[in-house]
């Protein structure tokens, strides 16, 4: 997992309150076993006209000119400014899969749902909660001017404002250190693998039978 101290990137808003999972990664995409190229079809009900299915080229879509992530100014975004609930509904992690590989790897919202604020983590985004005020001040602060850019700070916990005006937030300190070093779940195991192995062949010492495989 890429690892995350400082970010600093475009925000692209999305005014919406309860977007549940079903609009950031629609079902008929789930049929992967794959953990990649859901970046293509992130929002895909919003972002495109015509119905999208697995396999579609995406330009031979018809692109929805109204949604936010289509307008040029917000192309290329990394921060992806969101209202309440964010992330509700069933509890698959191909949504922040999505947002991920479509580029985002920061969410600032009031509030999300628990396992998709949980899964963000596992897949190297920070979900970063703030007060309503404080996100209703930066939705209007990015459709009032172009380019509108945030740095996000994890050692500090701060988010700073082009003025140099910084939000303090909290994040709890393991998901903070995973986040920091680069750490996934396999990644967690991966540091004990010395010990990991000691333990195997121990186990296979005392215990010799184990290393035969009945192979049909």
């Amino acid at each position: 997992m890429q690892a995350f101290t400082v970010h600093k990137g475009l925000v692209a808003p999305m005014d919406r309150e309860n977007v549940d999972t079903d609009a950031i990664i629609p079902k008929q995409f789930l049929k992967s076993i794959q953990r990649s190229g859901f970046g293509p079809n992130l929002f895909d009900a919003w972002r495109y006209l015509d119905p999208g299915e697995p396999g579609q080229d995406p330009a031979s879509r018809k692109p929805n000119p109204d949604f936010i992530l289509n307008q040029p100014r917000y192309a290329g975004a990394s921060v992806l400014l969101a209202r309440r609930n964010f992330g509700c509904g069933s509890s698959r992690e191909h949504a922040p899969w999505a947002l991920q590989q479509y580029g985002f790897r920061v969410l600032i919202a009031p509030s999300y749902a628990d396992i998709f604020f949980n899964n963000c983590f596992k897949n190297g985004i920070l979900p970063i909660i703030l007060g309503e005020a404080q996100v209703g001040k930066l939705f209007d602060e990015v459709k009032a001017f172009a380019g509108f850019e945030l740095t996000v700070d994890l050692p500090r916990q701060m988010v700073l404002r082009a003025d140099g005006s910084e939000l303090p937030f909290e994040v709890e300190p393991f998901r903070k250190y995973c986040l920091v070093n680069g750490f996934d779940d396999i990644g967690l195991t991966l540091r004990h693998a010395d010990k990991i192995r000691v333990f195997e062949a121990g186990r296979l010492a005392r215990q010799p039978w184990l290393s035969h495989r009945n192979i049909a």
